[in-house]
């Protein structure tokens, strides 16, 4: 695949960095530094289109392409690693509801999602329940017109500001066969959420259990049948992986151009550091390794957007290639700054810590292989 982006895409790229450079990157290390939520910020990515990227136009979305996805979130999280992967995550959640729900649930939430009316956040992980998401032990009882909801819910990010939740639960013991989605607002009665966690990157949106104590909601809110909510949850990560994958290529940009200009900056032994060869091979392996995963991207992108038989097993590829190496050269960055890339004050410490997450969340990159091997094993 060549990266030969068409004059709409390249609009569209040049418009996400442009927010990323304006709103975004003069902000990212005081977002960082005080655990601030920038959901005036977030809100405005609706007037853009980027608040449904790929949900239909007739519901308020864009209609675009993964690949336009990925253009978008590489973009956006040259600005800020955190809170563009924040917009992916509310991006995934309208795609679920306009692609798997009814056409009376389409146009009730939708178009409230695209404008930013509400913001979403998406609830599948549980304490017990990570890797092993079928394993999730949270149980909705039908009674009557209703259902009611009780169990925990890990690691949500946006959990307590978002208005929305898209969440998985068990409406019968048949395994991965037996889990169901629903729609929960933030207002339900027996809905809380714990303590902000205490994380090593990812500050700018909060992250927080979702704990539902017999939660009364109704069954117009379930989306699709009973038992097809493990499959929509599956069908959702393949572009979510893209999405982080995205996001981690674009922070791990911004460390490689600010290692790039400190090089040529930083003076020892009488000349920059540029000058050394151990300095050059090191921008030189850089650049070629995020180029390399930068087309893997963009090859998976295109093989979901065609839907390829082996498009599942290219996002697994590219998350895990992506992300692992992103998170290399952002480290590497940091190690050409030396104890300055340690300051936060040059900015290179926060993408680090921003894209480790990015090897562990949605599907850790360890199962990232089980997919891979699975998929080339079979038949």
């Amino acid at each position: 695949m060549s990266l030969m982006f068409n004059d709409e895409q390249q609009m569209i790229r040049d418009m996400a960095r442009k927010f990323a450079e304006d709103q975004l990157l003069p902000h990212s290390e005081a977002w960082d530094r005080d655990s601030h939520f920038p959901v005036d910020v977030i809100r405005s990515t609706a007037e853009l289109g980027f608040a449904g990227i790929y949900v239909k136009e007739d519901v308020g979305g864009s209609g675009l392409t993964r690949t336009d996805a990925a253009l978008i979130f590489e973009q956006l999280s040259y600005g800020d690693v955190s809170t563009a992967a924040f917009i992916s995550i509310h991006n995934m959640a309208s795609w679920m509801i306009d692609t798997f729900g009814s056409e009376a649930q389409r146009k009730a939430w939708v178009p409230r999602l695209t404008s930013m009316e509400l913001i979403a956040s998406y609830c599948l992980t549980e304490p017990g329940a990570g890797s092993d998401a079928a394993s999730l032990k949270t149980k909705a009882v039908r009674d009557g017109d209703d259902y009611v909801i009780t169990g925990t819910k890990q690691f949500i990010s946006g959990a307590g500001t978002s208005d929305l939740y898209v969440l998985m639960a068990r409406t019968s013991d048949n395994g991965a066969k037996g889990v169901s989605t629903f729609l929960i607002e933030k207002e339900a009665a027996g809905l809380s959420f714990g303590a902000n966690e205490r994380k090593m990157g990812w500050k700018s949106q909060p992250t927080r259990q979702v704990i539902l104590d017999e939660v009364r909601v109704p069954a117009a809110n379930r989306i699709g049948e009973e038992g097809h909510g493990f499959r929509f949850a599956m069908a959702g990560l393949d572009g979510g992986r893209l999405n982080i994958a995205a996001c981690a290529l674009g922070g791990a940009q911004l460390a490689l151009d600010k290692a790039l200009a400190y090089a040529k900056e930083r003076q020892q032994f009488g000349k920059a550091i540029a000058d050394f060869q151990a300095t050059q091979f090191k921008l030189a392996d850089m650049e070629t390794e995020l180029q390399a995963a930068r087309l893997m991207l963009y090859e998976a992108a295109g093989r979901l957007d065609g839907k390829t038989p082996d498009a599942t097993r290219w996002c697994a590829m590219a998350k895990r290639f992506v992300t692992d190496t992103a998170f290399k050269v952002a480290n590497d960055a940091l190690q050409i700054h030396g104890g300055y890339g340690y300051l936060a004050d040059y900015h290179v410490e926060r993408i680090v810590r921003d894209l480790r997450v990015h090897q562990i969340l949605e599907g850790t990159n360890e199962i990232m292989r089980v997919i891979i091997s699975r998929d080339m094993l079979k038949g």
